[in-house]
């Protein structure tokens, strides 16, 4: 499950804002809390590691950690307050996503022994004799990094039996649209007025489109709303959903009167399907699995508002 009340991101050290609101956290939890001397918090690895940060709905930094360059994840932290709420779980998850992707073979930490467990979770495997660290009690601990499957070479994809046929209902709308979705590589295109709640708020559609999101990299979902204000207001579900994956979701807003009127609707994939309705605020329109043609078509039409649309201020003030 996908939490609604905060977001895990990562942070860049040599960013100011990024910086300090790791420190925060950290100041909080170790020097604070747990009473370890400042001058053993910080080092010279802060500067090379990644890191990563987790802030609550309103923007305050809630728990932060770090990959070093020699392959170990610390200075996890996170707030009392919100311990026990997957904060941590997700910290290092995305932690583990950064290592995987730089072909670590393996992965150290040196664990506080009451955290064992929650790494144990992970996969992670003590080894070695408990020993004191700041005056804690500590226990080292390290995950082997199965090398990520060579890429499968294969041919171009047989052209696929063409399928060209009117939509007429809301119900045949929804079952197309999701069949697009589910046919989608990694890429969907949306152009629509206000998200299109009968559409896209569904079960159906929102756990199509999080299978896309999550399948692996290059997974992208842009849209363009022209009216984000009532998707807001109607506390469409989409939104959370895009502000916690907001590496593949981006959601813009069209800054031209020409783009803000435009009464069309459209779903794209990257298999060259669409779903066209010449008026957006109806079901009637025009679906095809594979239509290179009009699909190009299309896809040049969304690029060129996506490049002259803009973030939404609405979308904006909602993810601080």
């Amino acid at each position: 499950m996908i939490p609604n009340d905060f977001t895990v991101a990562i942070a860049d050290w040599a960013n100011e804002e990024d910086r300090d609101a790791c420190r925060h956290v950290r100041e909080q939890v170790y020097i604070v809390e747990q009473k370890v001397r400042e001058e053993d918090e910080w080092d010279e690895f802060d500067e090379r590691s990644r890191h990563v940060l987790a802030r609550d709905a309103q923007g305050n930094a809630i728990g932060t950690g770090r990959l070093t360059p020699d392959m170990m994840i610390g200075r996890m932290a996170v707030l009392r307050e919100w311990r026990g709420r997957e904060v941590g779980a997700m910290l290092l998850g995305a932690l583990l996503e950064q290592a995987r992707g730089m072909h670590y073979p393996a992965i150290e930490l040196h664990a506080q022994t009451q955290a064992v467990p929650f790494y144990e979770r992970f996969g992670f495997a003590r080894y070695g004799d408990e020993y004191d660290e700041c005056g804690i009690a500590h226990i080292n601990m390290r995950l082997e990094l199965p090398p990520l499957p060579a890429p499968e070479r294969a041919g171009p994809p047989p052209r696929p039996q063409v399928r060209v046929a009117p939509v007429e209902s809301r119900e045949q709308a929804l079952a197309e649209t999701i069949a697009l979705i589910g046919a989608a590589r990694r890429e969907i295109y949306i152009y629509t007025r206000d998200l299109d709640p009968l559409l896209f708020d569904t079960e159906e559609a929102i756990g199509a489109l999080k299978r896309v999101a999550v399948a692996g990299r290059g997974a992208s979902i842009r849209i363009i709303v022209q009216e984000p204000q009532q998707p807001i207001r109607r506390g469409h579900r989409l939104i959370p959903l895009a502000q916690r994956l907001t590496s593949v979701f981006v959601l813009r807003t069209p800054a031209q009167a020409e783009d803000l009127q435009y009464p069309s609707a459209f779903v794209l994939n990257d298999a060259s399907g669409y779903y066209f309705r010449t008026l957006g605020n109806r079901f009637e329109g025009e679906v095809a699995n594979y239509a290179p043609g009009r699909h190009a078509q299309l896809l040049e039409f969304f690029r060129q508002v996506w490049e002259r649309s803009e973030t939404s201020e609405d979308l904006r003030q909602l993810a601080l």
